[in-house]
């Protein structure tokens, strides 16, 4: 039984950069403390409340984005100057990892490296890169030019996305004019 359950979550894992949460393991059906007994058996280590991760697993760059976007919760998706340092749209180098989530609060305790922000997105500004829940490139440019990044980097940005077929040319000059107003 204990296989089969960890079978089934290392499928999971295999899409999340080596972790599962306790709401994966409810969503199949398997009570989070199996989590629990997997950990205690060096099966699965315990990276966060409700999140492991398989060691078995290679650690990946792009993991710790994972991690922060599981540590928000479902709703959670990877945001601002993050975002536009996913993307390579400009020299950004946030110190900490920003998250936007709807207006609940996300856990408290192991988020110190993360920067919460409260906004509620449409569908249409929320996809996924790299298997990486995050906002779209012309999202993250509108909320890093309202969050104050620097005039030169936000240009890049948008000179960038635009360049990389991103964000289209109605886009890039709402942006632009964004960009000016402020």
């Amino acid at each position: 039984m204990a296989g089969h359950i960890q079978d089934r979550l290392w499928e999971v894992a295999l899409d999340q950069y080596g972790y599962v949460t306790s709401r994966d393991a409810r969503a199949l059906g398997i009570a989070p403390i199996e989590l629990v007994k997997l950990a205690a058996r060096d099966q699965l280590e315990r990276v966060g409340h409700g999140i492991y991760r398989f060691p078995q697993l290679p650690v990946e760059p792009l993991g710790t984005y994972m991690l922060a976007a599981l540590w928000a919760g479902e709703d959670g998706v990877l945001s601002h100057d993050t975002a536009l340092d996913i993307y390579e749209l400009c020299d950004v180098n946030p110190a900490k990892v920003y998250l936007t989530t709807p207006h609940r609060k996300p856990r408290k305790r192991g988020g110190e490296t993360y920067l919460v922000h409260r906004e509620n997105l449409e569908p249409e500004d929320v996809t996924r890169y790299e298997g990486l829940p995050i906002v779209t490139p012309a999202t993250a440019v509108r909320q890093a030019i309202e969050n104050g990044l620097p005039s030169r980097l936000a240009t890049d940005a948008i000179r960038n996305a635009r360049s990389r077929g991103l964000i289209d040319a109605e886009s890039a000059a709402l942006l632009s004019d964004t960009l000016e107003r402020r």
